[in-house]
């Protein structure tokens, strides 16, 4: 397992309030095994906000997992491992609990899995996104590749991006 902690500063507008920066102390690590923080920001959103049966899987035990912490609290996750029948790194099951949202923790989680796959050589990533989220992936840099399909009853696309 790996920790890091780094304060940074985050805009935020709350209601009819102005925008305004606050201090984040924002910790991750990554670790081999699904930590119980992991699963529990997954159940969160994916199980209990959006109905999905079959969150976790085999896959679980072949990846890294990536947890990010707000002043030691879980909020937000991703799995990354090496396809070899893709010849490509998969990054997945990137979840934001919803009292963080908007705060830039999605794209944080992402920068941090893209970084780890590079420093471990990977170049070419590939993820199933769900289509409503499609626009937050292109901003990360990702390009849609092929047609929309179902997954539990929910579209998703194929998506890739060359580090």
């Amino acid at each position: 397992m790996s920790i890091f902690g780094k304060i940074f500063f985050v805009k935020r507008k709350i209601g009819n309030l102005k925008s305004f920066f606050f201090e984040v102390y924002l910790m991750h690590t990554i670790t081999a095994q699904l930590t119980e923080d992991a699963k529990m920001i997954r159940e969160e959103v994916f199980v209990i906000e959006q109905g999905f049966a079959e969150e976790f899987d085999k896959t679980d035990s072949q990846s890294k997992h990536i947890v990010l912490y707000i002043h030691n609290r879980p909020a937000a996750t991703c799995r990354y491992y090496f396809d070899e029948s893709k010849d490509c790194y998969i990054i997945g099951r990137v979840a934001v609990l919803p009292a963080f949202r908007g705060t830039g923790l999605g794209k944080k989680v992402m920068e941090l899995a893209e970084k780890s796959i590079a420093e471990n050589g990977g170049k070419n990533i590939k993820l199933s996104a769900q289509t409503r989220v499609q626009g937050f992936y292109e901003k990360c840099g990702y390009t849609a590749k092929g047609e929309a399909y179902l997954d539990q009853d929910c579209p998703h696309i194929y998506m890739e991006k060359t580090l």
